[in-house]
């Protein structure tokens, strides 16, 4: 153990202890533990008077938070044409349906984004807080518009063609990312989806990395997931669409097979471990210790928005409770059923019980 653990360590049994004793009991110097209590308190990882320590029970999700606008079709659609839909709007984005759904699973969680100052933004925090999440460490834009999601549904709950607006991300610095660094450094993982800017992305996977943060990442297009940077060393999880897939792994993925190599291949960049989604055929993982296929749990569909973050925040919980990558990955699909089930972009059904309860069903066919 480290001279840092070790201070760390007597501190959590004595937070009452004082910087001699600690120099007694490390072996160090009195003026080198105050100077190793400066840097812990700068990083977060000490908090207040008497040396409270900042409990690592939450995750940070950083990334988007927008209006998801639905245009839902009863019939055919078609194109360059009127066509005659039900719409809905309900509040969405990657990293904030992350947060939610993690919340849901009675995780604690808090989101990091930026939105416009309008009744958009105003609606998007006030929801989100209201299910449990902690969104005070959210930007709010005064001059930019809310970021907002436009898509087009057939009537089977499939996207047609699907509109991002989500300029604002790119106003996300790195100084001001660095500025919440204390925040982040005190979260026991963080979650980052690619809506913000490439130097972001890059940043916060160093940083992770040399601070040994377990980082969890979800790419959202084929488009952005061109931000990643070539080496992902310190990525605990890389969540990825087959068409993210096949621009990572620089190939064409058309069998299980080829999810195999393209798994491969995108861990070499340093990934610890790579989950695959292929729409209905399941989802493909891969690390250093488990590999393999699982079919989708045959469910209704309504609308499949959200469904793929649902699949992220199950996954990740499973992981988080040390459960093995098969086991996660089947609550992964558990939670993804339960969202595919609702017009919402998150269930409200979510629980680990009924994942668990869902699992087991699917286990006994």
């Amino acid at each position: 153990m480290n001279k840092e653990k070790q201070i760390l360590h007597h501190i959590k049994i004595n937070p009452f202890i004082s910087q001699q004793e600690l120099s007694a009991k490390v072996g160090l110097s009195r003026s080198a533990v105050a100077n190793y209590i400066a840097n812990l308190t700068k990083r977060g990882e000490i908090k207040g008077r008497a040396y409270i320590l900042q409990e690592k029970s939450s995750i940070v999700c950083i990334g988007g938070a927008n209006t998801d606008r639905k245009a839902r079709s009863d019939q055919d659609v078609r194109l360059y044409s009127s066509n005659p839909v039900k719409t809905t709007e309900v509040c969405g984005g990657v990293a904030r349906n992350f947060a939610e759904n993690l919340s849901l699973l009675g995780y604690n969680s808090s989101l990091m984004t930026c939105i416009g100052d309008d009744k958009e933004g105003e609606w998007i925090l006030r929801e989100t807080k209201n299910h449990g999440v902690d969104v005070s460490q959210v930007w709010i834009m005064q001059t930019e518009r809310t970021g907002t999601y436009t898509t087009l549904l057939d009537g089977n709950g499939e996207t047609i063609v699907a509109m991002a607006d989500m300029n604002i991300y790119e106003k996300i610095t790195v100084p001001m990312i660095e500025e919440k660094w204390s925040y982040i450094v005190a979260s026991q993982a963080v979650f980052m989806d690619t809506n913000i800017s490439e130097e972001c992305i890059g940043y916060i996977i160093n940083r992770c990395r040399d601070e040994n943060i377990p980082l969890y990442i979800d790419p959202i297009s084929s488009a952005k997931v061109k931000k990643l940077p070539y080496r992902l060393k310190g990525v605990e999880v890389l969540m990825l669409s087959q068409e993210e897939a096949e621009v990572l792994g620089e190939m064409k993925i058309e069998s299980i097979k080829d999810c195999e190599s393209a798994a491969g291949k995108i861990r070499e960049h340093g990934v610890q471990k790579v989950i695959i989604l292929l729409s209905d055929q399941g989802v493909y993982y891969s690390s250093a210790t488990e590999s393999g296929h699982l079919p989708p749990f045959k469910t209704e569909v309504v609308d499949v928005t959200g469904a793929s973050d649902a699949f992220s925040a199950c996954t990740i919980y499973g992981l988080l409770h040390e459960e093995s990558l098969l086991t996660a990955c089947q609550l992964g699909l558990a939670g993804s059923a339960l969202t595919l089930q609702t017009e919402e972009s998150v269930s409200i059904q979510l629980r680990p019980e009924k994942i668990y309860e869902i699992v087991k069903e699917y286990a006994q066919k």
